[in-house]
């Protein structure tokens, strides 16, 4: 079994797995069973951290498999383990947090959650869901919707707080009102978007950056087959004698952020562990810097005229 190294989350005195497992299997919701069986595996290999969200609708089948495992000794106590949920775009209203939160602690079987995340800066009409209209897109209130944040966190509901895909600017407005600062901001980063001056900015805040689509997600309605299909990565993976998977891993890890991947295939989980005793030359660094930049995860539905984005520059603060 892998031991996987941690990261202090900024001055929470709390710590995060420096690769995790993602939950997500779109259409949402399609493989419960097979959540279950992988998170499973994935306990077995050495996996920690389990990263969810209340509209992948995999909270419950990762409860039943954190359960599953208990019960068969694969670990001692739920503390072993750093869960992640996310605050869905229609519960993104100040009075609809906790009970938010409450349901995901439900789904999940456990009395509080690791890590509790904004999963994206927008609202939508109080309980919409997915899919969503662009008529339902609504501004998010930062100042009441993280207080509520912040509330979750005091009741011990969550362990510490954070936020998905703000860019810098938004970070900002966020800040300027927070009593707790996000410990977390969880973006996609990977070798074909790099975020540089995102990673700057919130190594100056204090926020840990969690990468998501390390990979691309091809497969996925927002992820490309960019990175997988870099010549470049493949020729440094060939030199290596590692998969492109596993380049694009470790460029991540030795960018000093934490990493979510999700593979429900079991020798494909145990390929994206071994990523810690090797590393990439200044040299290759060096050449996947010059690689193309590409963000994949658009998210051009919150774009609209009537809308809090009028455009993509505006949603991602230009960062596109």
């Amino acid at each position: 079994m892998v031991s996987i190294p941690e990261a202090p989350l900024g001055s929470t005195g709390k710590t995060i797995p420096l690769v995790g497992f993602g939950t997500a299997q779109f259409p949402f919701g399609a493989a419960t069973e097979a959540v279950k069986e992988s998170v499973v595996h994935a306990i077995e290999v050495g996996y920690r951290h389990f990263d969810t969200a209340a509209i992948y609708q995999s909270e419950e089948p990762l409860g039943e498999a954190i359960a599953q495992a208990l019960r068969l000794g694969l670990i001692k106590s739920r503390d072993e383990l750093f869960i992640t949920s996310k605050l869905w775009f229609g519960h993104a209203h100040r009075q609809l947090v906790l009970p938010a939160l409450q349901t995901s602690l439900k789904n999940l079987g456990l009395e509080h959650i690791d890590l509790y995340l904004i999963h994206f800066p927008v609202s939508l009409k109080p309980g919409t869901g997915f899919p969503f209209s662009k008529e339902d897109i609504e501004p998010l209130d930062y100042e009441g919707v993280w207080e509520a944040m912040e509330e979750c966190q005091n009741l011990g509901l969550t362990k510490s707080i954070g936020v998905s895909n703000f860019a810098c600017k938004k970070l900002e407005r966020l800040l300027a009102t927070a009593k707790i600062p996000p410990a977390v901001n969880q973006v996609e980063l990977n070798p074909v978007w790099q975020q540089k001056k995102l990673r700057d900015f919130c190594e100056k805040k204090g926020i840990h950056i969690t990468a998501y689509s390390p990979l691309g997600a091809k497969g996925t309605i927002w992820g490309t087959n960019r990175v997988m299909e870099c010549q470049m990565l493949k020729e440094i993976a060939n030199a290596k004698g590692k998969s492109v998977a596993q380049v694009s891993l470790r460029w991540v890890y030795q960018q000093g952020v934490s990493l979510v991947v999700k593979s429900f295939n079991k020798e494909r989980m145990k390929e994206n562990l071994d990523i810690f005793y090797w590393e990439l030359s200044a040299e290759e660094l060096q050449k996947i810097e010059q690689i193309p930049q590409y963000r994949g995860s658009r998210s051009e539905e919150h774009v609209s005229e009537d809308g809090p984005y009028k455009s993509l520059e505006d949603l991602w603060d230009g960062e596109i």
